[in-house]
Parts: C-alpha cells; sequence; structure tokens
C-alpha cells in the first residue's frame, strides 16, 4: 500500500458560488469513479482556486458529501501567473491505494484540459 496522488483540475464560467460547488463536485466524482477510491481511503484534499475565484469555499461542497465528513479538506488561492487559466478549480487528492503511479486516472475537465493534455487523454 502506497500514499498516491490523484489531480485534477476544471473551470467554471462564472464566479458563483453555486457553479463553484457544483464544479467541485463534478470533478471530485470524476476522479473517485475513475481510480475506484472510497473516503476512507482518502488522506486529504488540497484544494485550489485561480485569485479570480472567491464567491465560496470549495471544500463546502466535498464535506456534505455523505461519508466525507471526517476527510481532511484544505483550500488555498493558487498563484497569480500572469496568462494562467482563469476560474479554474484544482484538487490534488491523497489516497493509500495498490495502484502504482502509472495505474492513476487524474481528471482534467472543460477548459482546464489545457493544463495537462497528456493526463487528458488517458
Amino acid at each position: 500500500m502506497s500514499v498516491r496522488g490523484i489531480r485534477g483540475a476544471i473551470t467554471v464560467s462564472v464566479n458563483e458560488e453555486e457553479p463553484i460547488l457544483e464544479a467541485t463536485r463534478k470533478l471530485l466524482r470524476e476522479i473517485v469513479d475513475r481510480n475506484h477510491v472510497q473516503p476512507e481511503e482518502i488522506v486529504s484534499v488540497f484544494i485550489t482556486m485561480s485569485p479570480d475565484l472567491d464567491a465560496t469555499f470549495p471544500a463546502r461542497a466535498i464535506r456534505i458529501m455523505p461519508g466525507w465528513e471526517a476527510v481532511p479538506l484544505m483550500c488555498a488561492t493558487e498563484i497569480d501567473v500572469p496568462g494562467a487559466l482563469e476560474r479554474c478549480i484544482r484538487l490534488l487528492i491523497l489516497v493509500n491505494t495498490e495502484l502504482q503511479a502509472n495505474e492513476i486516472h487524474h481528471a482534467y475537465l472543460g477548459e482546464a484540459r489545457r493544463l495537462r493534455p497528456d493526463l487528458a487523454e488517458r
């Protein structure tokens, strides 16, 4: 058993609470489904948002999901680099797993596919 990181990103069209929460849930579900992860296998989830998103904490979307109440969550703001992808939410999920690093399926959805086309294609 090893601790592995699973990455993902998604974009939202507007800086509003419900689209941010829904995008966070969608991305998390996609990562969990692709990797057959259960909440009790999660070590922690680190969530970042681009600086133009500040309508809510995306961790709220995860915290209220059944079974996810005990998973440690942390939100932060991405570094404000000129030309960076706007309105982007990123997740780094640390998980206890038997999977090898090359068996992990990352998820880059929507415009966020541009961040890692090599991983989005998997």
